[in-house]
């Protein structure tokens, strides 16, 4: 069945830009499906992982390197990050490839977080600058970690955690911390007007599935610029870069369109074309899910739907 899947972001990212009146009529005759919101939610939507699991350091792991289905490791995700102190608390600026790293940055830094985590028994690389990794022994408890886009602009607070296993890791981040801020690399970096890596941001650990059990995804293509969709894809289905426009697919295809914050060029761009494909019979079903949690359903016979009100506010707007 040929079908197109966009993944939005939520409806606050758009901030006080318009939707254009002939996608709001039209989104407005679609089956309306409210989820849960985030991300994360988001993406479970679509592949699904063997157990509810979300190992995403070893998925991401194996795109990156190749090397995470030693049968003794467990993976995590260290990531290099920036975290502002404010008079509530201490916030989660960025992460990650909106830090910009080089590879010049991680062998500055690198050497002088790897004993600490040596000594604890865990192995810290960078193989891409934007994704560090922790490899720890498969056994190791490791706590369920906050996904960073989740927790960007959150307090710290905000995802404290008391069980034993998480205070050894808060330990070892506070450690991080502590040399990152006095590291004459990131006093540069500030200097030059570059933003500091002063913290370490953990998720997304455990082992790499276990390859007899298959993750699944109804999308025989998915298009994404996002290492964390495509670390999740990559083992369940065919991935590609995103294209610069609707092109409209041969198959069952997603689209992740989450980082797009110009709503013109979204309806112009993506939205208008697979409307039009969806007229022309050229394509069966366009569902739209955005980070809000709403998921939007069109097929071509929603057109008759006359009687229904334009959706203004976002493409999953109740009406």
């Amino acid at each position: 069945m040929i079908s197109a899947t966009f993944l939005l972001p939520a409806a606050a990212r758009f901030g006080a830009q318009r939707w254009q009146l002939d996608v709001s009529r039209a989104l407005g005759r679609a089956d309306v499906a409210s989820l849960a919101s985030g991300r994360r939610a988001q993406l479970a939507r679509h592949i699904e992982l063997p157990g509810g699991s979300w190992p995403l350091a070893a998925l991401s792991r194996q795109v990156d390197v190749g090397d995470a289905d030693a049968s003794d490791s467990a993976w995590l995700r260290a990531d290099p990050a920036w975290l502002r102190p404010d008079i509530n608390g201490v916030r989660l600026m960025a992460h990650g490839d909106t830090l910009g790293l080089t590879r010049e940055d991680c062998d500055a830094l690198l050497p002088a977080l790897q004993p600490v985590f040596g000594d604890a028994g865990f192995a810290l690389d960078a193989p891409d600058p934007a994704r560090w990794y922790l490899r720890v022994p498969r056994a190791s408890p490791l706590p369920e970690f906050p996904d960073p886009s989740e927790a960007l602009g959150t307090d710290l607070a905000d995802h404290d955690d008391d069980s034993a296993p998480a205070r050894r890791w808060r330990a070892l981040a506070t450690e991080a911390q502590i040399i990152l801020h006095n590291h004459p690399w990131n006093a540069r970096r500030v200097a030059a007007g570059r933003t500091p890596v002063n913290a370490l941001w953990f998720w997304g650990g455990g082992p790499l599935p276990d390859a007899r059990v298959h993750t699944r995804s109804a999308h025989a293509q998915v298009c994404t610029d996002d290492p964390t969709l495509h670390a999740l894809a990559a083992s369940a289905t065919t991935v590609a870069p995103l294209p610069q426009a609707f092109p409209a697919p041969r198959d069952a295809a997603l689209f992740d369109l989450v980082g797009e914050r110009d709503l013109r060029r979204l309806q112009t761009d993506w939205l208008q074309p697979a409307l039009a494909a969806l007229a022309g019979g050229r394509l069966r079903t366009l569902t739209i899910d955005d980070e809000d949690g709403n998921v939007l359903t069109l097929r071509r016979w929603h057109r008759l739907r006359v009687w229904r009100r334009p959706r203004i506010a976002s493409p999953a707007a109740t009406s």
